[in-house]
């Protein structure tokens, strides 16, 4: 395992030195009980492999976390737990609020009348600065080669 220069709590669940409630595990990934949960019933997704963020992420353990995380989504429907609509969340890097520098993907119930909060303060951009943008990212990805 790539070991991170700090502690790392998930590192710690991997390795058996820290407890979890493991909801699902493969090769790849495990899922665990979020210890401070939005909703009872949010999980996160933790990829065996240490990767600080989607930069040290290896794609397919990337596209993995994600297929899990949707079959958690719809395991989260039927388990019995109150669940009428499903948010998955990653953050990648402080700016993004990511908390455990090792990257993970959150996937919590949702219902009408949680006390979850989800707010930004969008504007509408100029078409001509959406295309400037989208030409950045397409120089960006065309010269990107897969991890």
């Amino acid at each position: 395992m790539n070991r991170p220069a700090e502690p790392c709590p998930f590192c710690d669940v991997l390795a058996g030195r820290a407890p979890a409630s493991l909801a699902y595990e493969d090769d790849t990934v495990i899922v665990i009980m979020e210890a401070h949960p939005v909703n009872p019933g949010h999980v996160v997704v933790v990829p065996r492999r240490h990767a600080g963020g989607l930069d040290d992420l290896d794609e397919r353990a990337g596209a993995h976390m994600f297929q899990v995380a949707h079959r958690v989504a719809r395991a989260l429907r039927r388990s019995g737990l109150r669940c009428e609509g499903v948010n998955m969340w990653l953050g990648d890097g402080e700016a993004a609020m990511q908390g455990v520098c090792h990257a993970h993907l959150h996937v919590f119930p949702r219902f009408a009348d949680d006390k979850v909060v989800i707010d930004a303060d969008c504007e509408p951009r100029e078409r001509r600065l959406l295309d400037q943008e989208a030409w950045l990212l397409r120089s960006a990805l065309s010269a990107a080669r897969p991890a």
